[in-house]
């Protein structure tokens, strides 16, 4: 049994890497090309955003395919890149513009994960002959009695299994995270003793095909009628200013509202139908019942009465403890121990029993 648990020598084993030009995913080829694994990179062409914006770091830009193939020249490893710009237009940006115009906040890289990386790029890495498709994602895959699970970071800070939660048990069973274990300071030292070149590279802080952080403008591009102004509401339904589109807001926000004076007011809901923004004080964001659908479930059968868990309702968010019921059929609900402030419909919930991840749904509205 080799460090990825497979039952052969290393040597014997193919494993596709999954290279987006940064240092993560550039140190977990080299630590596999060390340990003596037949490797190959591949790299996806998703959006290239980065020369038009003008400056580096998206992790589907020209210069990160670049950076990719230097770094698989300087291990001696095979580089692929793969037109994928349809699929993740299709399966990606559309849905992303769709959640916006319905007044959701969505969460592109779960997508890209479940619809492209995880679906079309494991095929393609099985149809190479490999045995793992290997990530530079900061998530344990951890054998259990049961077979393989999915665990928090050891890092809590650098934590990525809440963009993964809708990996599927087939998925999981091939996939694989050598930096699970590691600090991200850690990981910079390694790729300064592997003396690759993207040792110092900056962190991506944006989703790839908005490296400006304007998320309205490309839904505006992409659907027009979602930046249609509309009225500004308290919860009575007075009027208290105006917007330019809803798109330009999500739950919770204070920001930006175009409304002064008074006691601070943040967005409760939004309303694409009516073009209304429905606003009140903090203490109206609280929100104690959760409605999921679209469950993707890793962990054993929860009873038919509920189980006593913790979610996570926005990436960078502490778990939270709750009670999660299931219907069986795809949906459920969870109902937390105190309120939460800010849980938007288009975001995941996903829970945990310890570092476990047992699953996840997408939250549909926020219910009171």
């Amino acid at each position: 049994m080799n460090s990825l648990g497979l039952p052969k020598p290393a040597r014997d084993c193919r494993v596709v890497v999954a290279m987006s030009g940064g240092v993560d995913s550039a140190v977990t080829a080299a630590l596999l090309v060390e340990e003596g694994f037949d490797v190959v990179g591949i790299t996806l062409q998703l959006y290239d955003h980065g020369q038009a914006a003008g400056r580096k770091g998206a992790c589907c830009a020209g210069q990160d395919i670049h950076d990719a193939a230097r770094v698989a020249e300087r291990l001696g490893i095979p580089h692929y890149v793969l037109d994928y710009e349809r699929r993740f237009r299709d399966s990606v940006i559309a849905d992303f513009a769709d959640a916006y115009a319905r007044g959701e906040t969505p969460i592109p890289c779960v997508r890209c994960n479940e619809r492209v990386k995880f679906r079309d790029l494991l095929a393609t890495a099985r149809d190479l002959g490999a045995d793992a498709l290997a990530t530079g994602h900061y998530a344990r895959r951890v054998e259990g009695p049961g077979g393989p699970e999915l665990h928090r970071a050891s890092d809590p800070g650098r934590d990525q299994s809440y963009f993964l939660f809708a990996t599927t048990a087939a998925q999981l069973d091939f996939l694989r995270f050598p930096l699970g274990a590691l600090e991200k300071a850690e990981t910079r030292a390694l790729a300064r003793r592997f003396e690759l070149g993207v040792a110092a590279k900056p962190d991506s802080q944006d989703i790839c095909f908005v490296p400006d952080g304007n998320y309205a403008g490309i839904v505006e591009k992409l659907r027009p009628g979602a930046a249609e102004p509309g009225e500004v509401v308290d919860e009575a339904g007075r009027v208290l200013g105006s917007h330019p589109g809803v798109i330009h807001f999500t739950v919770g926000q204070r920001k930006g509202l175009g409304i002064g004076g008074g006691e601070p007011l943040y967005v409760l809901r939004l309303e694409p139908e009516t073009r209304r923004v429905v606003v009140g004080p903090r203490a109206a964001l609280g929100r104690r019942r959760v409605p999921i659908a679209g469950v993707n479930w890793l962990g054993p059968a929860p009873a038919s009465g509920g189980i006593e868990i913790d979610v996570k309702l926005r990436s960078a968010q502490p778990p939270l403890p709750a009670r999660l019921v299931l219907d069986g059929q795809g949906g459920g609900e969870a109902v937390l121990a105190e309120p939460a402030f800010g849980v938007a419909a288009g975001q995941a919930c996903v829970v945990y029993d310890g570092t476990r991840l047992l699953g996840g749904g997408w939250i549909t509205r926020a219910a009171t």
